[in-house]
Order: structure tokens, then sequence, then C-alpha cells
């Protein structure tokens, strides 16, 4: 059991990997959005955003719900958000590490 976790842990994050799907769970992040809007947004045409959402949709990341003719996409669990935050807070704070320690070396 233990080991199969693992294995559905690696799984989510190799699916969040993807830059694009990583920019699509970040607008999503911020409400319910519609694949029109998503490529828009994400500056992408043809079906690239509809192939990425379906891979992030099979892992049970993102939602649809069908609201008139069209499907409306959101994050399946606000922790996916979380989880974002958290992984950009630590970038950044190493990013702010790295430039402390190349600022100290130059003066």
């Amino acid at each position: 059991m233990q080991l199969a976790l693992q294995q559905y842990r690696v799984d989510v994050f190799k699916v969040m990997a993807h830059p694009l799907r990583l920019q699509i769970l970040e607008l999503l992040c911020e409400g319910p959005k519609g694949v029109n809007e998503l490529q828009t947004r994400l500056q992408s045409q043809g079906s690239a955003v509809s192939q990425h959402l379906g891979i992030l949709k099979a892992k049970h990341l993102v939602i649809g719900m069908k609201v008139g003719t069209r499907v409306v996409y959101s994050v399946q669990d606000p922790l996916i958000c979380d989880l974002l935050f958290m992984t950009k807070n630590m970038f950044n704070n190493q990013l702010m590490s790295v430039i402390d320690i190349l600022d100290t070396r130059t003066h």
C-alpha cells in the first residue's frame, strides 16, 4: 500500500512538472475557467490546452463541469493551489539565498 501511494505521488508530480500544465493549474487556482479563456490567457492555440486538461483530469487534479454548451474547469482540491504556492515560495527563497551569496562575493 505504501509503495502504491508513493508511486501515485510520483505520477502526480510528473504530471505537474510540464510547464503548460503548471500554468493551467495556476490559472485555475484563480478560479474556474473554460478552454477558450485558458487558451487566451496562455496564448496557446489549437488543442494543446484541451490535451493537457485531459491529462490533469486523468490524475484527478482538475474537474470539468458542463455549463450550457461549454465545459468549465477548476482544481479538484484547493490543496493543489497551496502546494503550488508553497513550491513557488520555496523557489523564491532559494533564489534569494543564491542572490545573497553572489552579492556578498561581489562586495
